[in-house]
């Protein structure tokens, strides 16, 4: 199937000229390009645009979990008939394997698996390994990571067509081998069941069960039924079953490799007694050998990633397979938000090798750990066919690799302005931000400040409240149940003024902002960046009374560039908003996805984190619930991760982050009560 782009909309402003030179990029074969887009001027809307023009499997990059499912949920309402898939890690919680040398301390790997997101995990690999064009990939930076490699997921594709002579042992064995789970009594995903000569095969990747019904050693019928009822919702000719994890291997493979882990092993024994260290020794035989037997008896063990190089059949140091191997050749990459995506990609090998190091060098890890990793950054490089870097800050890195040519989309269709810019001297500045602020207060407009480090947001937050300044601050060490609920709290406004350090650059939303204070905009560093501030002051572009007052007795040179470009952006909106006879207009965006309501009676100036917090959080300060026995505690708990993973299966991180933490709360409070009792 081709692509087919479904939108009520029209691309407006300068967004036919971006979609028009990023097309004739890709068809004339450029590597790579830029498009800088402002925030609110629809790039999401260009690059969904460019997809169907271009008509080519895709893979979208976002630098975390939440701004991938908001790009897949745009892309699916872009492409309702496409195959839009979503691609993140797994995990709800994830503690790597570690070893600590200075204090002896082995950290064992903790992990809760997500289950529907490893359903859209297998989803995505299923229909790049379907052979259809029309498949856009959604994905966060666990693309770059490890899986099984793509001619052995092929093989282990089970087709089936309508009178095919199989014997229906023979397909049980082949479900097997694709490791599907044979379970008579209560069929869940990635499970099959036997009845008679019905075989019914609830898929790993989907919501479907298929019912594959046999005459002799004959295909008498293929069928979808519904996974409650078992109803019949319809029939095939032909049915492809596509495996049920992201690592499969053949049995010669897993006898070869357990071959290939016993040689290395031996050698690994040899090097530590050579250097004169028998308990290293004797700990890496003891670790693999127990792996080893467990994956004779079972075909898994713990841990058993860091053996992915003898199953892959992969050299040391050779590249591991990805989710990159599967796109065709041609296949399109767009990185959102590269200014960020970008250095992440390149930062996920180094922390990965680091952690790997002392596991393997103290004997708990043959050194075949360090192969199951990410792609290095130049892997990644090899790997990318044609690329589009989507952002308001390219970084100098985006800019050479598109050879300086970048495709500007400056224009919103609300007709909003960047927000204008001023410079202030650093002297009185608190007093001058407190008028400011008091204007804003009356207009009931929100106020955003930044300053360099987590003391001085404190210190201001203090002082503001002082005044009768309903403020809070927001940094690094607040935990994300409390980050979210101060940011749902601030728009509704509860209070009027939030003070954090660099959590106000990318990825807030705040139409409410009317006014973005920097504070101590001269001091060079990565906060004062040019970059840095641009992102800081786009906070204020979605307002019509946008404004910015950089505090400062010197304007650096990224200062002055912030400032230019500003302007500069300003002069082409207002030329478009006069020549369209547009007048700007207010983004009203709904205060949802949070927890809990905004707290309106959370009325009363408060410090830092002494604000109203939401019921889940007041549960565990609450006297009445200190009285619980552990029985109840564990009750809650239970809830609770209830909770969490409904949120996490609609894609709602923030809250599947919010109920989590709640989670943890409840534990340590549990731990609390269990210890005492001791």
């Amino acid at each position: 199937m081709d692509f087919k782009l479904t939108s009520k909309y029209r691309p407006t402003g300068d967004q036919p000229q971006a979609i028009r030179e990023l097309t004739e990029g890709l068809q004339r074969g450029d590597r790579a390009q830029v498009l800088l887009g402002v925030t609110g001027s629809g790039k999401t809307f260009t690059v969904a645009n460019v997809i169907a023009a271009v008509n080519r499997p895709t893979l979208i990059l976002s630098h975390n979990k939440t701004l991938a499912a908001q790009l897949y949920e745009e892309m699916r309402g872009f492409f309702p008939e496409n195959a839009v898939e979503y691609y993140v890690s797994y995990y709800d919680y994830y503690q790597p394997e570690a070893y600590l040398p200075h204090s002896d301390t082995y950290i064992e790997k903790d992990l809760s698996i997500n289950e529907e997101i490893d359903k859209l995990r297998l989803s995505a690999v299923s229909s790049l390994l379907s052979g259809r064009k029309d498949v856009g990939v959604v994905s966060s930076v666990s693309c770059i990571y490890g899986m099984g490699g793509p001619t052995a997921m092929a093989e282990s594709v089970i087709k089936l067509h309508k009178g095919q002579t199989l014997a229906r042992n023979m397909l049980l064995r082949r479900l097997v081998d694709a490791l599907y789970v044979r379970n008579d009594i209560d069929l869940q995903r990635g499970n099959f069941r036997v009845k008679g000569d019905t075989v019914d095969i609830f898929m790993a990747y989907s919501d479907n069960v298929v019912r594959v019904t046999f005459w002799d050693d004959e295909i008498d019928s293929i069928e979808e039924v519904d996974a409650l009822t078992y109803h019949r919702m319809a029939t095939f000719e032909d049915y492809q079953i596509y495996p049920a994890n992201l690592f499969v291997t053949s049995k010669e493979q897993q006898a070869l490799a357990i071959h290939h882990i016993q040689d290395d092993l031996v050698k690994q024994i040899d090097f530590f007694n050579e250097m004169g260290d028998p308990i290293r020794a004797q700990r890496i035989k003891e670790r693999v050998e127990y792996d080893m037997e467990m994956i004779k008896e079972l075909g898994h063990c713990s841990g058993i990633e860091n053996y992915s190089r003898y199953f892959d059949g992969r050299e040391a140091g050779q590249k591991p397979y990805c989710l990159l191997d599967f796109f065709p050749d041609d296949y399109l990459m767009v990185i959102d938000e590269s200014h960020v995506s970008v250095p992440q990609i390149n930062a996920m090998y180094g922390g990965d090798r680091a952690r790997k190091t002392n596991l393997v060098e103290y004997g708990f890890r043959l050194p075949a750990a360090f192969d199951n990793r990410p792609l290095r950054f130049d892997e990644f490089q090899q790997m990318v066919h044609q690329v589009i870097y989507v952002s308001a800050t390219p970084a100098d890195f985006e800019l050479n690799e598109a050879e300086g040519v970048v495709v500007e989309q400056l224009i919103r269709p609300t007709g909003l302005l960047d927000p204008e810019i001023e410079v202030r001297p650093s002297e009185n500045q608190i007093d001058d931000l407190m008028d400011e602020i008091l204007t804003r207060v009356h207009r009931n407009e929100r106020v955003l400040t930044t300053t360099l480090t987590k003391r001085m947001a404190e210190e201001l937050t203090e002082y503001l409240l002082n005044n009768g300044v309903r403020t809070n601050y927001i940094h690094s060490d607040v935990a994300t149940l409390d980050r979210v609920k101060i940011m749902s709290d601030f728009r509704a406004g509860v209070f009027d003024v939030l003070v954090g350090v660099n959590l106000l650059r990318e990825g807030l939303d705040l139409p409410e902002v009317s006014l973005v204070a920097i504070i101590d905009a001269d001091k060079e560093g990565f906060l004062r960046s040019h970059r840095a501030l641009t992102q800081t002051a786009g906070r204020a572009a979605r307002n019509v009374n946008g404004k910015v007052i950089m505090y400062a007795d010197t304007i650096t040179e990224s200062m002055q560039k912030t400032i230019d470009e500003t302007n500069r952006r300003r002069t082409i909106q207002m030329r478009y908003n006069a020549e369209h006879g547009i007048t700007p207009q207010q983004i009203v965006k709904e205060i949802k996805g949070d927890l809990v309501k905004p707290s309106a009676e959370a009325t009363a100036p408060s410090y830092g984190n002494a604000y109203i917090e939401p019921e889940s959080s007041r549960m565990v300060a609450d006297p009445v619930m200190r009285t619980m026995t552990p029985d109840e505690l564990r009750t809650s708990i239970a809830e609770s991760t209830r909770l969490m993973n409904e949120a996490a299966r609609r894609l709602d991180f923030l809250q599947a982050a919010q109920y989590r933490d709640e989670v943890l709360r409840l534990q340590d409070l549990l731990a609390q009560r269990e210890g005492s009792t001791m």
